[in-house]
């Protein structure tokens, strides 16, 4: 149906402008330590409609998170995350929730994010586990900014730096798991992104499209198209 699309768009965005005056309603329930986010996943690079809280330093206008952008790859198979921890750069410990938006169709278009600092409670936590003599799980960071560059970048070193090992000392396979893992936490459907893959790693866009198209025909996931070569060094 020709009008289907800017149909299902408008609902998209009867829902979403319903959902703004509970980001602040939300924060303001919890007080300082909560941020709630409203994420619009059709401008991944922009997708934060609204934002009430400062935990993460984000605005409106700003990007997805790495969160944001695993939830992006998934498509309409994404679910509720709910009560998860996460860390930003700052150290403070984040008990978070990600809660999915669809419309009428069920296709998954945006989500509303819960942020709530537990960070006195992780502290308080941690010193009862060492008087008990259990050790206090590292929680994983977590990068959040309102560019998704900044974002892209870092899930790019942070898979690299779970490897400890640079680019040039990878095998074969373990590039290709590389731009798997890469593949899985969504950062190829933001635009731009295998360029800046490419530059991160130090290798050619040409290269960067081959290891991506064996990496997912692997996977059996649609392969991605080949550009011409731009002349760098893989």
């Amino acid at each position: 149906m020709a009008d289907g699309k800017p149909a299902l768009d408008a609902e998209r965005d009867a829902i979403v402008g319903a959902l703004v005056p509970l980001v602040d309603g939300i924060a303001a329930t919890f007080g300082p330590v909560c941020e709630v986010v409203l994420h619009d996943y059709r401008d991944p690079e922009k997708s934060v409609v609204a934002v009430a809280g400062a935990l993460t330093g984000r605005s409106a206008g700003g990007a997805m998170s790495e969160i944001g952008l695993r939830m992006l790859a998934r498509g309409d198979e994404a679910a509720d995350e709910l009560n998860y921890l996460t860390r930003t750069k700052g150290g403070q410990q984040l008990k978070s929730s990600t809660m999915v938006l669809r419309d009428s169709t069920g296709a998954v278009f945006g989500a509303l994010c819960v942020n709530v600092d537990v960070t006195a409670v992780q502290q308080a936590q941690a010193l009862l586990a060492g008087i008990g003599g259990a050790g206090a799980a590292e929680t994983p960071t977590t990068t959040f900014g309102n560019d998704i560059d900044s974002v892209v970048e870092a899930i790019v070193d942070a898979h690299q730096l779970r490897r400890g090992r640079t680019w040039v000392q990878l095998d074969r396979a373990q590039r290709l798991e590389l731009f798997r893992g890469l593949d899985e936490h969504g950062v190829f459907a933001v635009r731009r992104a295998i360029e800046q893959v490419a530059a991160r790693l130090g290798i050619s866009r040409a290269s960067a499209y081959s290891y991506l198209s064996q990496a997912r025909a692997a996977t059996g996931t649609p392969a991605t198209s080949e550009p011409a070569s731009d002349g760098g060094a893989a």
